[in-house]
């Protein structure tokens, strides 16, 4: 099975390529430590080829869900250092998911400051869960030309924190609606210095960010989540085509691990000039390792890999109720069904007690 066949990422050699995608589960402390239940959790799941972590606040500035961890203290560091040893003698290997939640975020969960976004245009038709109960979004602040380039250099900082704190290498999140996703497409972006307007201007965020991964990490050990055709969280764009096309063509240029791509997770009946497969769409265009996401189950993805389309296919909800994911694939065994109502928030129930086979 293609799927159990080792595979090298940059200089990294993989048992096999399947991925635990990143997913928040929304259970550091109060302060964004992780602790012994985050180890656990990972360790039981180190089996996988790569283990991308959750998402990762870069910074206080970056916070925008409650119980979200943190990469920006020396607590913090010193926590996921546990994270890292744990998965690290488990025989696995693991990357950080950089984090920045721009206007995905809300005011009462960032003791009263308001989120900050490329322009303060807010997210219309969705609500964002606070401690409070889910509330409506709030207009964003946008940033000052200096404040997108000091959010750059956190993110050089975030990932010499992940350097300290053990992990393999690092992911920036640009999809899903997150800032650097904020930055690239139209609906989100109306600033009118470098970092707007023109596909080349919007796209300058993500491709800095991205240079300054690499510059600390060196080549083939940082990746970057995209999402070009997922509508969510407000992200429309009048050209994605265009828009992503011009993004990965600048990624090429950069010796990066891999582009994590994302599928369409929502129907696209609303916007009929946008393609429907992402990855159909976009992955010819990229040079290097692709890892692809959405919704797949073992079949799929061993297709998806035999037909060469891409290198990896990433897991997100099959990891949480089945630590022993890449045993059951090799077995054909069948697999648990999560607790959605314990997905976020909580202590160990729905979190690491899931039972390997047997």
């Amino acid at each position: 099975m293609k799927l159990l066949e080792s595979v090298h990422v940059g200089d990294l050699a993989l048992h096999n390529r399947v991925v635990m995608a990143p997913m928040t589960r929304s259970r550091a402390d109060a302060e964004g430590v992780v602790g012994p239940m985050q180890a656990t959790y990972y360790g039981q799941r180190a089996t996988a080829g790569l283990i991308v972590s959750e998402g990762i606040n870069i910074s206080r500035e970056a916070l925008g869900s409650p119980l979200t961890p943190g990469l920006f203290t020396p607590e913090h560091v010193a926590a996921w250092r546990t994270v890292t040893n744990a998965v690290h003698a488990a025989g696995g290997t693991i990357f950080a998911q950089l984090w920045h939640t721009g206007r995905v975020g809300h005011s009462l969960v960032r003791g009263g400051a308001l989120p900050v976004a490329p322009s303060a245009i807010r997210i219309e038709g969705q609500k964002h869960f606070t401690s409070a109960g889910p509330q409506d979004y709030e207009v964003p602040r946008a940033l000052t030309t200096d404040e997108v380039r000091a959010t750059v250099a956190d993110y050089r900082s975030a990932a010499e924190h992940a350097k300290a704190a053990g992990f393999d290498g690092v992911e920036l999140h640009g999809a899903f609606g997150y800032l650097p996703n904020q930055f690239l497409v139209d609906g989100a972006n109306h600033r009118t210095d470098e970092y707007g307007g023109s596909i080349h201007n919007r796209c300058r965020f993500v491709l800095e960010v991205m240079t300054e991964l690499v510059a600390v990490w060196g080549p083939g050990r940082a990746g970057i989540r995209l999402s070009p055709l997922v509508p969510y969280n407000g992200m429309v764009d009048s050209d994605p085509v265009a828009l992503f096309g011009h993004l990965i063509g600048r990624l090429n240029e950069l010796p990066l691990a891999y582009l994590h791509l994302m599928q369409a997770l929502f129907p696209l009946d609303a916007f009929p000039t946008w393609p429907k497969d992402a990855l159909g769409t976009f992955g010819p265009l990229y040079r290097g390792t692709i890892v692809t996401n959405g919704g797949y189950d073992r079949d799929r993805a061993e297709a998806v890999l035999v037909e060469g389309r891409a290198q990896l296919v990433s897991f997100a909800t099959l990891f949480i109720a089945n630590p022993d994911l890449v045993a059951r694939f090799a077995k054909g065994a069948a697999l648990a069904a999560p607790d959605r109502a314990t997905m976020y928030g909580g202590g160990e129930h729905g979190y690491i007690d899931y039972p390997a086979m047997g």
